[in-house]
C-alpha cells in the first residue's frame, strides 16, 4: 500500500505514475483505502464505482497531466454515463447515458473517476445536509458544516481521499466550502468552463464549475485541460496567452490590491476572520504589493432581492421541466424549500426577471470600475467560521416560502417586503462576500491562508478582472510558496 498517498498533490501523483514508480492501480487502491477509513465519519462520498474505475485502468486512461490520479465528481450537473445523477435529491433517479462536456474533458486529462460526492438538493443550500444523502461532516471538526454546495468534494480533498475534486459554484459553492474545509478553490470567469450539453448557462450565468484542490498548480493545470468554448455555448472568452499552469510558476508583478472588509449585508466579521484579513493584508504588503482599503459601490438594498428573483425564477423553470420529464412523483419528493422557491418563481413576471438582471448589470459595472483602478480585490471568503450542523437550517425560510405557496401573488409581495432577506439572513450573511463573483461573473478564489484560534480554517477571497485567472493563479502560487497554506485535516 502506498502510505505516502496523502502527501502528494494530483500532479505529484501523476509524475510518480509517469516515472514508473507507481501504477494507476496502486493509486486507486490507496484512494479506496482512504475513503474506507474516513468516509464512515464524514459522509463526503455518497456513490462509488470502484470496479468500474479499475476497468478504466485496464481499458487505458487518457495520457494527460493527471494520468492515473483518483478523482471524484460532485453529484450535481456533471453527468457520467451509466452512473446516477441525483443532484442531492430523493426525486432524481434517472441514470444518464452520456457524459457532460466537462466530464469528457476531465477524462481527457487522465483522471480516474471512481465516486460521487455529497451535495445539498440542487445546490440550493449553503450547507451539505440533504434529506437524500444526509449530513456531510467537516474533516477539521466532526459535527460542523463543510459549507455547500460542494461540501462533499471539499471534505474529500481536505481529508485526503483525493487531491482534487470537481465542484460547482452558483453563489459561492466552490469557495465557501473551500474556506471552511481549508482547501484551494477557484471559481473561473463566466463561460471559461463548459456547462453543456444540458446547459448553455445556468442561473443566468451565475454558475461556474471547476475543481477544489490541495495545491494551486493542480487547479491551474486542470483549468488548462477543461477550459475553452463549446458548441452552442452563449459565451466565448479568450484563452490565456500562455497557460494557467505557467502563471503559477512566476511571481506576479507588484499588485494594487483593494481590501474590502464590509460584507454585502448588515453583518459583522467574526474576530478571527477579521484578524486573518488584517494579517493577510500585512503579508501582501511584505511581498511588495500595495493594499488600499476601498469598498465596491454596490447598492445592497436591491442586491439580495435581485439574486432571489433570478434564482427563484430558475428553480421554478427547473421544477416544471422535471415534472414534465419525469412526472409528478419525482417533484413530490423534492425538499420543501425547492418546491416553494419554485412557487415564488412562478409568481414573478418576466418584467421582474429583466429588472433583476438590470440590477446584476449594475453590480458588474461597479466591480468593473473598481478593478479598473486595482488589479485584484481582497476580502474574507466567508464572514464567519464553520458552524455546527443545524445552525444553517432552512426551516424558517421554508415556513416563509410556504406562505407564498398558498397564493401565487404572495411571492412578489414577499420579495418586495424584504421579509425573504430578513428571514434568510442567517444563511445570506455567510454568502455576503462570495455571491458578488457569481452576479458579476468575475473569477474569484478562496485561498486557505489562516486558521482560527480553535484550528478551524479561514479562507481569504481574491477577485480578479474578467478573464484574468492568470493573475489570480500567479498570486495564489506566490502566497503558497512564501507563506504556506493551512494544514489539511488529520482524522
Amino acid at each position: 500500500m502506498f502510505k505516502e498517498y496523502g502527501q502528494y498533490d494530483a500532479m505529484g501523483l501523476s509524475m510518480l505514475v509517469q516515472a514508473g514508480e507507481l501504477t494507476s492501480s496502486e493509486l486507486l487502491e490507496a484512494a479506496i483505502a482512504r475513503v474506507n477509513a474516513v468516509n464512515p465519519r464524514l459522509n463526503a462520498v455518497i456513490h462509488r464505482f470502484d470496479d468500474r474505475a479499475f476497468q478504466h485502468i485496464n481499458d487505458g486512461l487518457a495520457d494527460g497531466p493527471f494520468t492515473g490520479v483518483p478523482f471524484v465528481l460532485k453529484d450535481l450537473l456533471a453527468a457520467f454515463a451509466g452512473e446516477p445523477l441525483t443532484m442531492g435529491s430523493r426525486g432524481m433517479t434517472a441514470v444518464p447515458d452520456y457524459d457532460s462536456e466537462l466530464v469528457r474533458r476531465y477524462k481527457a486529462s487522465g483522471v480516474n473517476i471512481f465516486a460521487k460526492t455529497n451535495t445539498p438538493e440542487f445546490g440550493l443550500i449553503i450547507t451539505t445536509e440533504s434529506k437524500a444523502h444526509g449530513v456531510c461532516h467537516n474533516p477539521h471538526k466532526l459535527g460542523y458544516s463543510t459549507g455547500g454546495s460542494s461540501g462533499g468534494s471539499a471534505a474529500a480533498v481536505a481529508a485526503g481521499i483525493v487531491p482534487m475534486a470537481h465542484g460547482g459554484d452558483g453563489g459561492g459553492s466552490i469557495r465557501f466550502p473551500a474556506s471552511w474545509c481549508g482547501v484551494f478553490g477557484l471559481k473561473p470567469s463566466r463561460g471559461r468552463n463548459p456547462l453543456g450539453p444540458d446547459h448553455g448557462e445556468d442561473w443566468q450565468g451565475a454558475v461556474a464549475e471547476h475543481v477544489l484542490t490541495r495545491s494551486v498548480r493542480d487547479s491551474a493545470a486542470m483549468l488548462d485541460c477543461s477550459s475553452g468554448h463549446e458548441i452552442g455555448a452563449p459565451y466565448n472568452i479568450a484563452l490565456p496567452g500562455g497557460s494557467f499552469l505557467a502563471a503559477t510558476e512566476r511571481d506576479p508583478k507588484p499588485l494594487r490590491i483593494a481590501l474590502s472588509r464590509k460584507p454585502l449585508l448588515n453583518t459583522a466579521l467574526h474576530p478571527d476572520v477579521e484578524a486573518a484579513l488584517n494579517k493577510t493584508a500585512k503579508q501582501l504588503q511584505d511581498l511588495g504589493h500595495e493594499v488600499i482599503e476601498v469598498e465596491p459601490d454596490i447598492d445592497i438594498s436591491h442586491f439580495w432581492r435581485d439574486f432571489f428573483v433570478v434564482v427563484c425564477a430558475e428553480v421554478g423553470a427547473m421544477v416544471d421541466y422535471y415534472r414534465t420529464l419525469y412526472g409528478r412523483a419525482c417533484v413530490d419528493k423534492f425538499e420543501p424549500a425547492t418546491k416553494n422557491m419554485a412557487m415564488i418563481g412562478r409568481s414573478l413576471s418576466a418584467a421582474d426577471l429583466v429588472s433583476a438582471k438590470k440590477g446584476w448589470h449594475d453590480v458588474q459595472l461597479a466591480m468593473g470600475k473598481l478593478l479598473e483602478r486595482h488589479d485584484v480585490m481582497l476580502c474574507p471568503t466567508v464572514p464567519t467560521l464553520a458552524v455546527p450542523h443545524g445552525q444553517l437550517p432552512n426551516s424558517k425560510l421554508e415556513e416563509l416560502l410556504m406562505l407564498a405557496s398558498h397564493r401565487l401573488n404572495m411571492g412578489k409581495l414577499l420579495m418586495r417586503s424584504g421579509l425573504v432577506e430578513q428571514m434568510a439572513s442567517p444563511v445570506l450573511e455567510k454568502m455576503a462576500f462570495t455571491i458578488m463573483g457569481n452576479i458579476s461573473g468575475l473569477p474569484c478564489m478562496s485561498v486557505p491562508l489562516h486558521s482560527s484560534v480553535d484550528g478551524l480554517p479561514v479562507g481569504m477571497q481574491f477577485t480578479g478582472r474578467m478573464n484574468d485567472e492568470e493573475t489570480l493563479f500567479s498570486l495564489a502560487a506566490q502566497l503558497e510558496r512564501d507563506l504556506g497554506f493551512s494544514a489539511l485535516a488529520t482524522l
